[in-house]
């Protein structure tokens, strides 16, 4: 009985090491070995090692393995998550899901993307991982809030909201309109569905908000267009923003911190969606295109081509580099720029860019890759 028992033991071991080793992939329409490979934080030459059968064109909807490299890192970074947690914080975890970003993560949990990190510190040398278990410190209730379905959630209205019916003016934009008014960007186009294509200057808008900030902002009795996006006329000041003339070019000036975290999130939000050239939706994006519709969703107007993005903003050095600027570089031998992308980190030397290349779509890549540091043209800055 002894005997049996240890041999059940066994093979119920082989079989957990096993499924441990390997992750199934399903491949997808635009995929390849580095695409994959980077999805996983695996090397290439490892997919090819661990499926040495697998044809060398990749058949849509056909599954490899992929190396799991998830067990050690959790082992790995046990000692510093329960380090990190043990302190004035009561943990969730969240697994980490295809596409999903630490931008995303830290969006949907309302806590900031150092915060994370500070509770995940192996995110900082390894990265986020498809599958993975990562520590979100948040209290219980904050989690199940912020994950319950929406139709679970009772819409809660506050007795001083109020309705108010707010005139487009020329030149005003919706994020301007949604600041002003306390709301998002996505609440303003709820509460006025035909606005979502275009915003048309004379339009009657439905706002609700607090009677707070509806008394607060007949108060203020100031100009409520955000800025001039055209580059022909004098720049106009509104909610303590201005548009500063530069080289022939406009460039944003005021507190843009939060407008430039969601405009990254909006960018990393389609990171997987293939290249296409000339493309602008998620059926497809080439690099100024991506830059194009980002932008374009917060009523920020850029040019059409890397090259014409190249020629607005304020050229800064690599090393001044922030979040939200845009990147520039000559690729494949060329003499002129033709390739842009966004900065969404810049830290010990190091700028991150979210981008849709031509080999792999819209991904994340880094100035140390040895092809964009050798090919890196310039840095501009669109909002300061």
């Amino acid at each position: 009985m002894v005997f049996r028992l240890i041999i059940v033991l066994f093979f119920f071991s082989v079989g957990v090491f096993s499924q441990e080793k390997f992750i199934k992939h399903k491949i997808s329409k635009g995929e390849n070995l580095t695409v994959i490979a980077k999805k996983y934080g695996v090397k290439a030459k490892d997919i090819q090692e661990a499926n040495p059968n697998a044809p060398k064109i990749l058949k849509l909807n056909s599954v490899l393995l992929i190396p799991n490299k998830n067990v050690k890192s959790a082992q790995n970074s046990t000692p510093s998550i329960a380090n990190n947690t043990s302190v004035n914080t009561t943990p969730g975890s969240h697994e980490v899901l295809q596409k999903e970003t630490l931008w995303g993560i830290s969006k949907k949990y309302n806590v900031s993307v150092d915060d994370l990190k500070k509770a995940n510190p192996a995110l900082e040398t390894e990265g986020l991982k498809i599958g993975q278990q990562i520590v979100i410190p948040v209290n219980t209730a904050a989690i199940a809030e912020n994950t319950a379905p929406e139709t679970e959630k009772p819409e809660i209205i506050s007795s001083t909201d109020v309705d108010l019916e707010v005139k487009v003016q020329p030149k005003e934009t919706k994020y301007a309109i949604a600041k002003k008014y306390g709301i998002t960007v996505k609440e303003l186009e709820r509460q006025n569905p035909s606005i979502k294509a275009k915003l048309p200057v004379g339009y009657v808008l439905k706002i609700k908000t607090t009677k707070e900030k509806a008394d607060a902002v007949n108060a203020l009795n100031e100009p409520k267009t955000l800025l001039d996006e055209s580059f022909g006329s004098e720049p106009q000041i509104a909610d303590n923003n201005t548009a500063v003339k530069k080289d022939s070019t406009f460039v944003y000036n005021g507190n843009h911190s939060g407008l430039i975290d969601q405009i990254i999130v909006s960018a990393t939000e389609n990171i997987g969606t293939r290249y296409r050239s000339g493309g602008t939706t998620k059926a497809g994006f080439d690099c100024s295109g991506l830059m194009f519709c980002t932008f374009g969703n917060f009523d920020i107007k850029l040019p059409r081509s890397s090259i014409e993005q190249s020629r607005i903003g304020t050229k800064v050095a690599s090393a001044e580099a922030q979040k939200g600027d845009l990147i520039f570089f000559k690729t494949n031998g060329r003499r002129h720029i033709n390739h842009v992308g966004m900065v969404v980190e810049a830290a010990d030397g190091e700028i991150k860019f979210v981008h849709s290349s031509t080999h792999g779509g819209v991904m994340i890549s880094s100035t140390k890759e040895p092809y964009y540091q050798r090919t890196f043209s310039q840095v501009n800055r669109i909002l300061e």
